[in-house]
C-alpha cells in the first residue's frame, strides 16, 4: 500500500503570546491555505529566523498557534544560520537550539525549540491496520525518483484518528530521493 510523501519545508509554530510580540497586541493569524493534515494551516505571515551566523528570512507560520513555539529547520539551514538543531521528534524541543524570532512589531528570542524533525509518517488507524504498523514503531520507507532511489530507515510512526495518511520528510531528504512524492514500507 503506497502512500503520499510530503516535502515538509522550514516553517515555524508559534504560541499566541509570541504572535502579539511579533505583529502586535491582539493580532490573529490569517489562513494562507490549507495543508494535508486535517485543520492545520500555512499562514500569510512570516518572519525572521536569526542565528549567530546569520538569518533565514521570510519562514512560513503554520497554524493554529501552540502551546509552545518551535522552529523546524532542515540540517542544511541550521547549520548555514550556525544553530545546532536536534533531529527530534515534533514537541520534543528540551535542551534543543536556540534562536530569535523578529517580526514587523517584535522579537521573540527562543532558548530552545530549534529542532530539525524527525521523518515521520501520519496515518489513520485504519491505515496503520492495513499496513500492519503501530504508533511509535520505526519503519523503513521506500520512495524517491528515478536516479534517486532510496530508503528511509529510522521512520516514526504516529497514528491519530486526527491525521490523514502521509509522511513528511524535510528538503535535505526531499532532494536526497528527487523530490518523491509516494511512498511505501519495505518490510
Amino acid at each position: 500500500m503506497s502512500f503520499l510523501v510530503e516535502t515538509s519545508a522550514r516553517h515555524i509554530h508559534v504560541t499566541q503570546e509570541a504572535v502579539e510580540v511579533l505583529f502586535g497586541a491582539g493580532y490573529q493569524l490569517t489562513k494562507k491555505k490549507d495543508l494535508s493534515q486535517p485543520g492545520q494551516y500555512a499562514c500569510n505571515e512570516r518572519v525572521t529566523v536569526v542565528g549567530p551566523k546569520k538569518e533565514l528570512a521570510n519562514v512560513s507560520i503554520l497554524g493554529p498557534v501552540r502551546p509552545a513555539n518551535q522552529v523546524e529547520l532542515s540540517a542544511t539551514d541550521a547549520r548555514s544560520i550556525g544553530i545546532n538543531a536536534p533531529v527530534r521528534e515534533s514537541g520534543d524541543t528540551a535542551g534543543s537550539g536556540a534562536c530569535k524570532l523578529v517580526g514587523p512589531c517584535g522579537e521573540v528570542e527562543m532558548s530552545e525549540g530549534v529542532i530539525v524533525a524527525k521523518r515521520h509518517l501520519h496515518i489513520t488507524p485504519e491505515d496503520a491496520a492495513a499496513m500492519g504498523v503501530k504508533d511509535k514503531e520505526i519503519i523503513k520507507v521506500a520512495c524517491g525518483g528515478e536516479g534517486r532511489k532510496l530508503v528511509f530507515d529510522d521512520v516514526v510512526v504516529r497514528v491519530s484518528e486526527k491525521f490523514a495518511t502521509a509522511m513528511h520528510i524535510d528538503t535535505d531528504e526531499s532532494n536526497a530521493c528527487g523530490g518523491a512524492n509516494v511512498g511505501e514500507i519495505v518490510r
